[in-house]
């Protein structure tokens, strides 16, 4: 696998600077956030290290491949299937902006959501979901390009209730959805985090899904079992988790690589970085994906 990290926990920085961390920290790849310019909806969101409305395509290949350094997906996580219909059209817009970015620099992988109206139940999000992908998918594989959706409920705070913003968080979903998309360019962005938080087996999907994942993230989790005992799994997510560096939460690192390398993935490895005790500087957003790659290396050999 080739290890890298998402660029969301270096806002602030350039295009040259992300790609000169990783360079100079012996990092194979990195995750490029390409959101569009403008005020950002949520944390994590709004950064935007590759412009897709102006881009450079000679420029970002030359200076990534004179730094060692492969861009393994174009990263852009909106919510398209809201219940604001305006949002919903600029971020379809968008994500297909990003494909054809993604085409253009050889990249060939968007990693996205699905999305989901908060208010409506699965099944009817269901409904809606193959209107609206079917023509963004089907646009993606004629360009070559894949497309991963991470398995992150978007459901952590009051402003997400009580759907959560992005419907593809478990099995029973992933099944339904590549019945409506079978396509094999989509597929899944795979973080182990999200399973643990809703109490799933997290090893189990990577057998069953073993060709539609795309790409994965290393991102830990911790569930503080005093604060459930109070609030319980009714309550807003993070009254009782908190992500955290891999190796600093409840994941099994050992038993994911295992699963991975059993199914043969030896892809791009991301890790994604939004632990709390390491944001108080940029300095400290740097260390954190240092720290977590030297707790990684021991599965990263080489």
């Amino acid at each position: 696998m080739k290890l890298g990290f998402n660029s969301a926990i270096l806002d602030g920085c350039t295009f040259e600077e992300v790609i000169d961390f990783a360079a100079d920290n012996g990092f194979s790849c990195v995750e490029l956030c390409a959101w569009p310019r403008g005020k950002a909806l949520r944390k994590y969101a709004g950064v935007t290290h590759i412009d897709v409305d102006l881009l450079d395509v000679d420029y970002i290949k030359n200076y990534t491949e004179a730094k060692g350094v492969r861009i393994s997906a174009i990263a852009y996580y909106p919510n398209p299937l809201s219940d604001d219909e305006e949002r919903n059209s600029h971020a379809i817009v968008h994500i297909k902006k990003c494909v054809e970015a993604a085409h253009k620099l050889d990249i060939n992988l968007v990693n996205t959501f699905i999305g989901r109206n908060q208010y409506q139940t699965i099944e009817e999000n269901l409904l809606v979901v193959k209107e609206v992908w079917k023509p963004i998918v089907e646009f993606a594989e004629e360009l070559g390009v894949k497309i991963a959706i991470e398995n992150c409920p978007m459901l952590f705070t009051g402003d997400e209730w009580p759907g959560g913003q992005n419907l593809m968080t478990t099995p029973a979903v992933f099944r339904k959805v590549f019945e409506l998309i079978p396509n094999q360019n989509f597929g899944l962005n795979f973080d182990p985090s999200h399973f643990v938080w809703q109490q799933m087996d997290y090893i189990k999907p990577i057998y069953e899904f073993r060709n539609r994942i795309h790409h994965v993230h290393f991102k830990d989790i911790k569930i503080y079992k005093n604060r459930l005992d109070e609030v319980g799994v009714m309550a807003t997510p993070l009254e009782y988790i908190s992500p955290k560096l891999p190796g600093l939460g409840d994941v099994d690192w050992g038993k994911y690589i295992s699963a991975l390398t059993d199914i043969g993935y030896f892809g791009y490895a991301v890790i994604e970085v939004e632990d709390k005790a390491f944001e108080s500087s940029l300095k400290a957003r740097k260390d954190s994906i240092n720290l977590s790659k030297n707790y990684l290396k021991q599965y990263f050999p080489y």
